[in-house]
């Protein structure tokens, strides 16, 4: 039987493969439809295998809220000529849809789902066959709470969502903080979430740095005291610039080593511990400004008033509860 033009168009919009690939599946199946589309999705198995080594950093991340229920759904590729196809795009929020009618709570979860009649890998790699790329579900992230947003950004490679305490939350309010956390990178939505490891980490580099500042503070001091260019003092690279340029000589140059050494050790044996734990806490509580949403700087405060303020100017006790932050971009 010949192959016509139109069921060439038909098994393309049944399978979304090229033209010159799905004649070629008909005429070796014989023109029969079903054995051109399973001939098309091993061409298309066989294709994604192959590529298996290649680094899909490109794609698109898709969030979308319903209710008390949020999720991200990543999907990635190679290049951003695919991660605009209208094919994956529809794919990527296929499976989007399909995690939050079931509440999948992780990726899991959302590999066991079916989409468009099959399950979640076998519809990526369907389509990783016909676009000729490496597909792969980077990242899935959901929460749940009374009221949930997402940000979705305009490059279609970020997304945020923000849960609530309460339910109704203001759409205006919600939605100002859900890009609060795209574009300040928040590590957790309240302090008590940021684990003890961390915190403790954070205050041993703290303590670190102010020693660290004392020492080298005393040693510049001691420097200029003794006449000595603290510049060309620093490191060996700068001491050797200054004998070349006859700043000092090499006599002087390991005088001045000396007096750092010596310095630098008097310093360290006789630190004011309590400063330093004084500054190493100042120091903690600035990272969490920096890294705690209901902490930080509203952005589009002009009183420079924190995220916990503006929410509590909006519904008095309302406070963010969960975040999720999902960027295919190096941040």
């Amino acid at each position: 039987m010949a192959v016509t033009i139109n069921d060439i168009k038909k098994l393309r919009d049944m399978t979304g493969a090229g033209l010159s690939d799905c004649k070629k599946a008909l005429i070796e199946s014989d023109n029969d439809i079903t054995k051109a589309m399973e001939l098309i999705r091993k061409r298309g198995q066989a294709i994604a295998a192959k590529r298996e080594d290649r680094d899909a950093a490109q794609g698109i991340a898709v969030g979308k809220s319903v209710g008390d229920f949020a999720a991200i759904v990543a999907l990635k590729c190679e290049t951003d000529f695919v991660a605009k196809n209208e094919k994956f795009v529809a794919l990527a929020k296929a499976i989007l849809e399909a995690a939050l009618a079931a509440k999948a709570q992780n990726l899991d979860e959302v590999n066991a789902l079916t989409v468009d009649g099959k399950v979640v890998p076998e519809a990526i790699t369907a389509l990783s066959g016909i676009t000729g790329e490496k597909m792969e579900l980077g990242a899935y992230e959901c929460l749940s709470a009374p009221c949930t947003v997402v940000y979705n950004h305009f490059n279609g490679m970020l997304a945020a969502a923000v849960a609530f305490n309460q339910e109704g939350v203001d759409t205006e309010v919600a939605k100002a903080v859900a890009m609060q956390v795209a574009s300040m990178k928040p590590l957790k939505a309240t302090r008590d979430q940021i684990s003890q490891e961390t915190i403790d980490e954070e205050l041993r580099l703290a303590v670190d740095k102010t020693k660290a500042e004392m020492v080298k503070k005393a040693v510049e001091n001691a420097l200029k005291k003794a006449g000595f260019n603290a510049y060309y003092c620093a490191t060996e690279e700068h001491q050797k610039e200054a004998v070349m340029k006859g700043y000092m000589t090499e006599e002087q140059v390991e005088e001045a080593k000396k007096l750092m050494a010596d310095t630098a050790a008097a310093k360290e044996a006789n630190m004011p511990e309590q400063m330093i734990q004084n500054i190493a806490q100042g120091r903690l509580g600035k990272f969490f400004q920096e890294n705690v949403l209901m902490e930080q700087v509203y952005e589009a405060s002009e009183s420079k008033e924190t995220v916990a303020q503006f929410l509590e100017k909006a519904s008095k006790g309302l406070v963010a509860t969960d975040l999720k932050r999902v960027n295919l971009n190096v941040d």
